[in-house]
C-alpha cells in the first residue's frame, strides 16, 4: 500500500511540535505542548496522538548539533537533556517507520523552501530567532549539508560566555534570552520602566511579548532593549549575506513578531556591515510558515528520505 503522509516533529528548546502532514504539503493535525527534561515519553505519546496507517515515515528536526551516523543529537545548548539519546532508534522502533533527524532551524529552511517563503528562491538563508538563534542554508534548492549553526557565530571576540561553551555568540546578543537579560539588568540597576508594574514588581516573570508590548506604548527601556539586541542581529545577518550572497534572508521564530523595532533596527545595521552590491541584490522578509515550518520541513525529508 502506498502511503500518503509524514509526520513532522520540530523538538526546539520552549516547545515540542508534532503533526501530521500529506505529500502535498498541507497539515491535517497538529500538537504543541513544552519541550520539558526527558522529553522522550512526551514525544512518543505526541507522535501516537497523531499516527495513523497511512504514516510512510517520521522526520525529527532537533536543537542542537546532529550526529547522522549514531541518529542521536551531540550537542543541544537549549535542550541538554536530548543530548546522546538515541532517539531515532525509540521513534523507529515503537513505530516501525523510517525515521530521519536534522537540527531543527535545517528543517525549518527545508519547509520553507518547499511551501513557505523560500519557494521562489534558490538559494537563501534561514534564522530562526526565538529562545536561541539557529540557522539553515538553501543552497541551488538543496539543504546544504554543514552545520549551520549560524547562531554561535562569534560577533564579539572577548562577549559573554555562552551555553555552547563559546563566547560572543550571535544567539548571547539577539535572542529572547538575550533580550530578557537586557531589559532585567536594567531593572535591577532602577531605570524607569512600565515593565515594572507588571507581575507585581517581579520583574523575573517578564516575557520578550511584554517588552515589545512595552515597547509599543512607548516604553523607553523596552524600545532600547530591542534595539541592542537588534544591531547585534544586524551583523549576524551581514556576516551570513557576506559569506553565502543569498537571494534572501528569511526570518523566522518568535521574534518576528517584534519587527517594527527589532528587525528593522537589525536591517538599518546590516546595511551599514554590508557589501552594497550584496545587500542590494536580496531580500530580508519574514516566514510565511511561522511555527509550522519545521513541522513541513521534517515532513519533507521523511517523505524523500528513499530519494536518490
Amino acid at each position: 500500500m502506498i502511503k500518503h503522509h509524514a509526520i513532522g516533529i520540530d523538538l526546539g528548546g520552549t516547545n515540542l511540535r508534532v503533526g501530521l502532514v500529506s505529500e502535498g504539503g498541507s497539515i491535517v493535525e497538529k500538537i504543541k505542548v513544552p519541550s520539558l527534561e526527558g522529553i522522550e515519553e512526551p514525544l512518543l505519546h505526541a507522535i501516537s496522538e497523531v499516527f495513523t496507517d497511512d504514516v510512510a515515515a517520521i522526520g525529527i528536526g532537533v536543537a542542537g548539533l546532529i550526529n547522522r551516523e549514531r541518529t542521536a543529537v551531540d550537542v543541544s545548548p537549549n535542550l541538554p537533556s536530548i543530548e546522546g539519546v538515541k532517539i531515532v532508534d525509540e521513534v523507529r522502533s515503537k513505530f516501525g517507520v523510517p525515521v530521519v533527524i536534522e537540527n531543527d532551524a535545517n528543517v525549518a529552511a527545508v519547509g520553507e523552501k518547499w511551501t513557505g517563503a523560500g519557494r521562489d528562491f534558490k538559494n537563501f538563508v534561514l534564522l530562526t530567532l526565538g529562545t536561541g538563534i539557529g540557522g539553515g542554508v538553501i543552497h541551488d534548492g538543496m539543504l546544504m549539508d554543514v552545520s549551520a549553526e549560524l547562531g554561535h557565530m562569534s560577533i564579539i571576540a572577548n562577549g559573554v560566555k555562552c551555553s555552547c561553551g563559546n563566547y560572543g555568540c550571535l544567539e548571547s546578543y539577539a535572542s529572547a534570552r538575550a533580550i530578557l537579560g537586557y531589559a532585567v539588568t536594567a531593572l535591577e540597576h532602577a531605570s524607569q520602566s512600565i515593565l515594572k508594574e507588571l507581575y507585581q514588581g517581579n520583574i523575573y516573570k517578564l516575557t520578550p511579548e511584554d517588552i515589545y508590548k512595552a515597547a509599543l506604548e512607548g516604553d523607553n527601556l523596552s524600545r532600547d532593549v530591542l534595539r541592542e539586541a537588534g544591531k547585534y542581529l544586524g551583523v549576524g545577518i551581514s556576516n551570513c549575506i557576506n559569506i553565502f550572497s543569498p537571494e534572501a534572508v528569511i526570518l523566522g521564530g518568535g521574534l518576528i513578531g517584534a519587527w517594527n523595532i527589532y528587525i528593522k533596527e537589525a536591517i538599518r545595521e546590516a546595511s551599514k556591515r554590508t557589501f552594497k552590491k550584496l545587500f542590494d541584490s536580496i531580500q530580508i522578509i519574514p516566514s510565511s510558515l511561522g511555527d509550522n515550518a519545521g513541522i513541513m520541513g521534517a515532513a519533507y525529508l521523511a517523505l524523500h528520505s528513499g530519494d536518490e
